[in-house]
């Protein structure tokens, strides 16, 4: 090959796939974005139903166009306590069928769109002022780079035809279909997507440079290598995840291995059932119809895998229990988040929300405590206390370090929204738990000194923690239902402020009159004082539930 040959080729090939790549990159975003809201709904109806997680896998991964995406979401989620195993299993093999649907699309000869797409992209994005626009315009422009890249890939491929050196080599791949399967897993290791390695194998096979049995064993490598990815996402996770990683592996891996020993068989399946030849060679000398039939035996592969390997899910994840062993590291973690469920920002920003709700249930349990101990006299769980405040500070850091490199990815003004909305509303739980464990010092006051209050402080205090505890609770429930309101009833924060007041004045008059002790008098006035500041906090919770969405447009769809 000339030195002219050798530029094209290369520049061709790394140009093509790196238009592919960040194709495929932008039109899942714009996927993401625009749909964000019915994924989340999509995989609140998971169940433990391996059909239902199945189906659930293949429709996720349809809408956001990357199987990698899905799987490492899945190992986030069983992370979190929030998948059993056989349940992420399932959820795996419906989101490798989903990921064919990929190969699908660039078999269609719609190349002469790519530029009117990304034509009319560019001009969605950059000119529209509505968010669901500027999200379609990011899915054409990334569907029309797709296409770009895979048209750039196969003319770079074009001058490798009158090379003999590279057509032995090829040829090799059809004659040891073994080689072929490595090549494949390992070409996918280093792109990290099968859905890239796939368009390049589709561009060598319609160039001419190999035939349909050696892209089909291509193939079947292909879908090894993108295995790597929830494997390499669950290096420090717990052991289910690393359980569901090794679980993907294996349904791959031996999903492969029974079809190189079918491989012919299946190839004359797909040729009987797919339309024209594909070993037809027009007059340019490319291959028009392999395409179709690699991305059918694509699909084909998995649908196979995915029905010989539903019904043995439990035995799989036995199989996965019993190789992949506990680590010390496996320690549960308080919190349930982490970086390889943002890989869909919009399922983030909904994990991260649950995890919010659970702060408050520990910030409400703090509360009900203190209340137990100085109302009713039970200390049983006062030392909770100190064990609940150190969730709170976990919870404190762990999330808001998540949100802020969640805000930093490319994501809608919805979710940036929300994410503002859950920097405040944990920043005032954590200073509510501030404040409960300064009452929590009030109580050991109490009991280590043997203080008593006399039967009206006590039925104030109940009056008072009732409001707080109500005013709380009505407030986190408003957040939980939506996360914008026009209006969170704050009447108990003006009830809270008058009760203080009028306590404390009965509180004076008890000193007066000698039927309060000075000792029960101070320790009275703190737990006021800090129930009222529970109550301010509770109040700036409720105002950030109401800022509402500043875009103007429903929740309903990201944006």
């Amino acid at each position: 090959m000339t030195s002219s040959q050798t530029f094209a080729l290369f520049s061709g090939l790394f140009g093509g796939l790196g238009l592919f790549i960040f194709g495929m990159k932008l039109m899942s975003e714009g996927l993401q974005k625009s749909a964000g809201q019915g994924l989340k709904r999509i995989l609140e109806k998971l169940t433990s139903n391996r059909v239902v997680g199945t189906i659930v896998g293949l429709a996720v991964t349809a809408v956001i166009q990357s199987s990698s995406a899905t799987t490492v979401m899945v190992v986030g989620f069983v992370n979190a306590g929030l998948m059993n195993l056989t349940q992420s299993l399932s959820v795996v093999l419906g989101a490798n069928l989903g990921t064919t649907i990929t190969a699908q699309l660039i078999a269609f000869k719609i190349s002469k769109l790519a530029l009117p797409a990304v034509a009319l992209g560019v001009g969605l994005r950059m000119f529209s002022k509505q968010h669901q626009r500027q999200y379609l315009g990011e899915i054409l422009v990334g569907f029309g780079l797709v296409f770009l890249g895979m048209t750039t890939m196969k003319s770079g491929f074009v001058p490798l035809r009158e090379s003999a050196e590279f057509r032995d080599m090829f040829v090799l791949f059809s004659s040891n279909p073994i080689m072929a399967v490595a090549a494949g897993a390992l070409l996918t290791v280093v792109v990290q997507s099968s859905s890239a390695t796939i368009g390049i194998t589709i561009a060598l096979a319609s160039t001419g440079l190999i035939d349909f049995y050696g892209a089909a064993a291509l193939v079947l490598g292909e879908n090894i290598g993108t295995t790597i990815t929830a494997n390499l996402a669950a290096i420090g996770t717990n052991r289910p995840a690393r359980q569901a990683a090794f679980g993907h592996f294996l349904f791959n891996f031996f999903g492969v291995v029974y079809m190189l020993v079918f491989l012919k068989l299946m190839i004359g399946a797909v040729d009987y059932f797919t339309p024209f030849s594909p070993d037809y060679v027009d007059a340019s000398g490319a291959k028009p119809y392999i395409a179709r039939h690699i991305a059918n035996l694509h699909t084909a592969f998995n649908l196979i895998n995915m029905v010989i390997f539903l019904p043995l899910l439990s035995y799989l994840a036995m199989v996965c229990e019993k190789v992949i062993k506990p680590k010390d590291s496996d320690k549960k973690k308080i919190v349930r988040l982490g970086d390889n469920i943002m890989s869909t920002p919009a399922i983030a920003v909904e994990q991260a929300k649950k995890e919010v709700l659970r702060m408050s249930e520990y910030t409400a349990e703090m509360v009900r405590i203190n209340r137990k101990a100085l109302v009713e006299g039970d200390f049983s769980k006062l030392k909770d206390i100190e064990k609940l405040e150190g969730y709170l500070d976990d919870f404190d850091h762990e999330i808001s370090a998540f949100l802020v490199k969640l805000s930093k990815r490319n994501i809608s003004e919805y979710s940036a929204n929300s994410i503002n909305k859950m920097h405040h509303i944990v920043h005032n739980l954590e200073k509510i738990g501030d404040y409960s464990e300064n009452i929590y010092s009030c109580a050991k006051k109490v009991r280590k000194g043997k203080i008593e209050f006399s039967e009206d402080a006590v039925t104030e205090l109940d009056e008072i923690f009732s409001v707080v505890e109500r005013f709380f609770a009505s407030t986190v429930k408003e957040y939980e239902l939506t996360d914008s309101s026009e209006s969170v009833d704050t009447e108990d924060e003006d009830t809270i402020d008058t009760m203080r007041k009028k306590f404390k004045k009965n509180h004076m008059k008890r000193l007066s009159s000698g039927s309060c002790s000075i000792d029960a008098g101070i320790v009275y006035v703190d737990v006021l004082n800090h129930l009222e500041k529970i109550g301010d906090h509770t109040f700036n919770i409720a105002q950030a539930i109401t800022e509402g969405n500043p875009s103007g447009e429903e929740p309903a769809a990201e944006g």
